[in-house]
């Protein structure tokens, strides 16, 4: 296999050419087409092609959210350092991450839960509103529906792309089933960086 000689700036656009000739005759809804591909350039998974859910106007309200300054909160400090921070910024809002955040850890011990359902609870009293991106904790994605059936939450949006095995499936599709505005991985597959990215294919388009 020959080593192609690429100049750094457009090293992207050859990847989402290559994307578009390997997606061959398949057709994506155009309304999404970016998020897809931004998914697949970054875990050369075209599985990615198939598996992502799109609540109606998911994708508009977190676009609307971070233009109105809304804070996006991870449930990992990967996803937090994977999102782009330039143009959430230029709009007054912020990327938090509470997952390391001693007050949590100490809560979270005492109660039996994990840090990442702690989180949530913290994030749902910033009094503000919250685009949340979890990528690794399916308690994460409980604790978001628990609060909402509960009426102490109301999220602009959740991107809900963990990974793993142990409730990833069922809490995917209890966030879908909540009526929160969504964008999920359905399945086992997603990742911090797949979180990050999904929120940079939509503030890339702003």
């Amino acid at each position: 296999m020959k080593i192609e000689n690429i100049r750094p700036g457009d090293i992207e656009a050859e990847s989402f050419r290559i994307i578009g000739e390997l997606l061959g005759d398949r057709k994506l809804d155009p309304r999404y087409e970016h998020i897809i591909k931004r998914c697949i350039h970054t875990s050369a998974d075209f599985d990615y092609a198939d598996s992502l859910y799109f609540s109606e106007g998911a994708e508009e309200r977190i676009a609307r959210g971070i233009r109105e300054g809304a804070v996006i909160v991870t449930d990992t400090k990967m996803a937090q350092a994977g999102i782009n921070k330039t143009r959430i910024g230029k709009y007054g809002g912020q990327v938090l991450c509470y997952i390391g955040d001693s007050d949590v850890a100490e809560e979270a011990k005492s109660r039996g839960l994990t840090r990442s359902y702690v989180s949530m609870e913290k994030a749902s009293r910033l009094g503000r509103p919250v685009i949340f991106a979890i990528g690794n904790a399916p308690t994460a994605l409980m604790a978001i529906c628990d609060l909402a059936e509960a009426r102490q939450l109301d999220p602009v949006a959740v991107i809900g792309v963990p990974v793993g095995f142990v409730n990833v499936e069922a809490s995917k599709e209890r966030l879908i089933r909540s009526g929160i505005p969504c964008i999920v991985a359905r399945g086992r597959k997603g990742g911090s960086n797949i979180a990050a990215c999904i929120v940079n294919a939509i503030q890339y388009s702003l």
